[in-house]
């Protein structure tokens, strides 16, 4: 997550767990979504229920409702692994998720939830409670290509990819003002998340590091 107005670009979180704003951002305006470093909680030692083999009911998962201005390409096809495949869906819907807490301004959106955990929640509710506090949101077109899922004994995910914010931007809810900014580098962010599958069969994110202006995901 990556941006850019100043007032956000000001919010100071933890040097072990920055959390970026979502949208482009160039090198003087950019607020928080994607501080260089997001981190989550590193879970190992911490032994936990064994998880289900199956994939929770469509049912048991929130419903993802975003405004119309909103739009995601993943660029993320199927890998034929069912493990491998779970992990890239269940990324995109907490993508979504974090974004549609941010259009809701609650920091404690049960959606983001489902898919965060520890350190990880945590710091994601710092990430949404910057955009509460500036009254603004997240508007435009994001897209996610260069996937790499990495499963090992059926429990434990790294995931790299790459996000294009070029066409992202935060908006200013009282005046509906979009904080257009150029396209640089800092446009496009590399990702390293960690993930574990917990009782349910969802894939949470544990850990998620972020670097801005990657060479990696340039276009």
């Amino acid at each position: 997550m990556n941006r850019r107005p100043t007032l956000l670009a000001a919010l100071a979180l933890t040097a072990a767990a920055a959390l970026t704003l979502s949208a482009c951002g160039s090198d003087d305006d950019t607020p928080a979504k994607d501080k260089d470093t997001i981190a989550g909680a590193d879970t190992g030692g911490k032994k936990s229920a064994s998880p289900s083999t199956s994939a929770p009911a469509a049912a048991d998962r929130p419903k993802i409702e975003l405004p119309g201005d909103l739009s995601y390409t993943f660029d993320w096809p199927e890998t034929g692994d069912k493990e491998k495949d779970a992990v890239l869906a269940d990324s995109e819907q907490s993508i979504k998720a974090v974004d549609m807490a941010i259009v809701n301004q609650n920091p404690l959106d049960k959606a983001y939830l489902y898919y965060y955990e520890g350190e990880a929640a945590a710091n994601t509710e710092e990430f949404i409670k910057a955009y509460v506090e500036a009254k603004a949101r997240v508007t435009g077109a994001y897209s996610y290509y260069d996937a790499d899922v990495q499963v090992t004994g059926g429990t434990a995910a790294s995931f790299v990819y790459c996000e294009d914010q070029s066409k992202a931007f935060d908006m200013y809810l009282k005046d509906k003002k979009v904080n257009k900014t150029p396209v640089t580098n800092n446009s496009f962010v590399l990702y390293n998340a960690k993930l574990r599958k917990n009782e349910k069969g969802v894939w949470v994110v544990t850990k998620l590091l972020s670097q801005r202006g990657s060479d990696k995901c340039q276009r």
